[in-house]
């Protein structure tokens, strides 16, 4: 890993595009995909033997979902139960009752948008921008390819028009009709492979090209354009040149429609033999962003970018179905056996939605063996830090176990509509949120103020100095140690070259288990405020130059080092911003070019902090509870410092801060 900014960006992509659409030339010009010239043709070919095994040996998740499947066809009405789900029981059956319910539902679905065309609106799945255009295609097309004896001929020409047309209009979108009537639509997203939209768009395209492959005119067209068009030129091009390390530029909420994608990429290599997930690491990589964001109560994740379904950032089924995708497409990895060590410990061990315990079912790998994360005799466990760096999602944590403690710093691509302008931002987790994004107490989980998070924020005369969408902060330099780890960050572009700031950098050292030293240099304009905030459920106690945030399973105490004599204060949240608790400790210094230094410790870890005086850097001397020292300084202006650090039984690690991007152990 190395900086990262828009000019390589543009020509990684550049790069990309040419280099992975000739493989897919290439690789048509030999093979290319193959496709069953009979039906069915998505999927179950190469699953069907192993899926009926699982029935067969009544694994539980196999169990469960057909209990569902038989709930739904006696009447149940189950929420967001999807035909597709009742066609895969009748293939692996056989018995009859499911494909007739399967092709009786698609059939009415298709009745009503029908109905809506010819009364003179648009059909229900061109709503929203055509956002849920994959779940409803795909629908038809699998219950289509799946139950091809049980629909007729009349149901088939009528489903296929209704769904060539939807694939169509989404990608025509200013020339998009419905019953000969020009219905055109914004095109929102259409060649974004970043934007959750794109997934949907792409599900569609891909699954009625396939399920209608050699019946349907423009089915081959749909396939092309899936395969060598969106893949390999828009979604790989884009995932290398942007998203090295995984993970999404839309953050943790709506980043997490993600495994829809990956679910195509599985898909496809079982329909057609070719394994798109390979063309690029942020495939794999996207596993271990995952795991890392979660933190070690393995109940929540990362509260990062929107959160509009549930803005407590709350494990949740989506979350499961990622990494169940992942660790399947990637078993023969020892990262998978952790993935699923780690769902099978979190709060989500099984789907809690009807709708989703399909993923439970298909994506079993009963062969597999859960490996721990923390390291056992034969086992290394799972690495304790990570750097997504085309996101800028940096995390790092003391331990696997549930009282660990954990954080997390933001500097990448903000170019998102659902990220958040927190660039430089710091969270801390141990058992509860001690410094958290202030959204997590919002009513809509859609608040991307700068005074939410964590961070240096800065004002002038006009109020808060934004930061902007389509800039590139950069990480810096990274390390890992026995017992600590480094990170540097400058985020000054996420200010978009506003002219009255010139320097916005963090770095940050963290002393396993309980203390972080925080260095910031700030540099804006006469005239400008530099606030120094830390946002928390927990309202802070002040005493001087030190804050102490007294949760019910932790405590965080925050010394000021330097600067000497901000103001400090706090605000309480109680609907400004739509965030309805919580409270924002501040340190108000006039601008100018700045630099702070503080240290950040959990639970009675540091007995004493003090300055350590130098001309060229900004140092700490830190006393901790069972006999540890560190002296950490960092430079004043330029990259890097100096760590000595030590225990009651020696020396730790003493030596310079690194000044580039270092490996991590997985």
């Amino acid at each position: 890993m190395g900086k990262f900014n828009q000019a390589t960006a543009a020509a990684v992509v550049a790069v990309a595009a040419a280099v992975f659409s000739s493989q897919l030339v290439a690789c048509k010009g030999k093979d290319g995909p193959q496709f069953s010239s009979e039906h069915p043709r998505i999927y179950i070919g190469n699953n069907a033997e192993r899926l009926r095994g699982l029935l067969a040996d009544e694994r539980p998740a196999a169990t469960h979902f057909k209990y569902l499947v038989d709930l739904q066809i006696e009447g149940q009405d189950l929420y967001d139960f999807r035909a597709w789900h009742v066609a895969l029981m009748g293939q692996l059956t056989g018995e009859p009752q499911y494909c007739n319910f399967a092709v009786a539902q698609i059939d009415a679905y298709v009745d009503s948008e029908y109905a809506l065309i010819e009364s003179g609106e648009a059909p229900y799945l061109a709503r929203d921008s055509y956002l849920e255009v994959g779940i409803h295609v795909g629908d038809i097309a699998l219950t289509y390819d799946w139950c091809y004896p049980q629909v007729s001929g009349a149901q088939r020409e009528r489903w296929m028009a209704l769904a060539d047309q939807a694939v169509w209009n989404v990608w025509n979108h200013e020339d998009a009709t419905w019953g000969g009537q020009s219905m055109p639509w914004s095109g929102w997203s259409v060649t974004n492979p970043a934007n959750n939209y794109y997934y949907s768009f792409i599900r569609a395209t891909m699954m009625l090209g396939i399920a209608a492959n050699g019946e349907l005119p423009r089915a081959a067209e749909w396939i092309e354009k899936f395969r060598e068009e969106k893949i390999a030129i828009e979604v790989v091009s884009k995932f290398e040149a942007e998203m090295p390390g995984g993970g999404s530029l839309e953050g943790t909420g709506y980043g997490v429609a993600m495994y829809r994608l990956f679910e195509l990429y599985d898909w496809w290599e079982h329909s057609s033999g070719e394994d798109l997930g390979e063309l690029t690491g942020h495939t794999r990589a996207s596993m271990l962003a995952m795991m890392h964001a979660i933190v070690p109560t393995l109940d929540r994740i990362a509260p990062i970018g929107d959160h509009a379904r549930d803005a407590t950032a709350s494990l949740f089924d989506y979350h499961r179905s990622y990494l169940l995708i992942l660790s399947y497409m990637f078993a023969d990895e020892p990262i998978a056996a952790h993935a699923r060590a780690l769902l099978a410990a979190s709060s989500v061990p099984e789907m809690t939605q009807h709708s989703l315990a399909v993923y439970d079912f298909i994506y079993d790998l009963p062969d597999l063996t859960p490996r721990p994360l923390v390291p056992s005799e034969g086992n290394a466990g799972l690495g304790l830090s990570y750097v997504a760096e085309g996101t800028g999602q940096i995390y790092a944590r003391s331990s696997w176990e549930p009282d660990a403690t954990w954080l997390s710093l933001i500097a990448g691509t903000y170019n998102e509509s659902h990220a958040h302008r927190d660039q430089g931002s710091l969270m801390l987790f141990k058992r509860e949120w001690l410094a958290y994004d202030s959204n997590i107490q919002s009513t809509s989980g859609i608040s991307q103020e700068e005074a939410l998070h964590n961070l240096v924020r800065l004002s002038n005369g006009e109020g808060d100095i934004r930061q902007r969408e389509g800039t590139t902060s950069q990480v810096r330099a990274v390390a890992q140690g026995d017992g600590w780890f480094y990170v540097s960050v400058d985020v000054t572009d996420a200010y978009d070259g506003h002219a009255d700031v010139t320097a916005v950098r963090r770095a940050l050292v963290f002393l396993a288990p309980n203390t972080v030293v925080v260095f910031d240099h700030v540099n804006t304009a006469a005239g400008t405020t530099q606030i120094w905030q830390v946002n928390s459920p927990i309202e802070p106690a002040l005493s001087g130059a030190q804050a102490t945030f007294a949760g019910d399973d932790s405590t965080l105490v925050v010394r000021r080092i330097e600067p000497g004599a901000p103001t400090p204060s706090t605000h309480a949240w109680n609907g400004e911003f739509d965030v309805a608790g919580g409270y924002r400790y501040d340190q108000t210094t006039s601008g100018g070019d700045r630099r702070y230094l503080h240290v950040m410790s959990l639970d009675g870890d540091v007995t004493g902090a003090s300055t350590e005086p130098g001309s060229d850097h900004l140092g700490v001397v830190i006393s901790f509870a069972d006999g540890r020292e560190a002296t950490v300084r960092f430079a004043a202006d330029a990259l890097g410092g100096t760590l000595a650090y030590s225990g009651p039984g020696g020396t730790i690690y003493n030596g310079a801060l690194p000044t580039t991007v270092t490996a991590l152990p997985e």
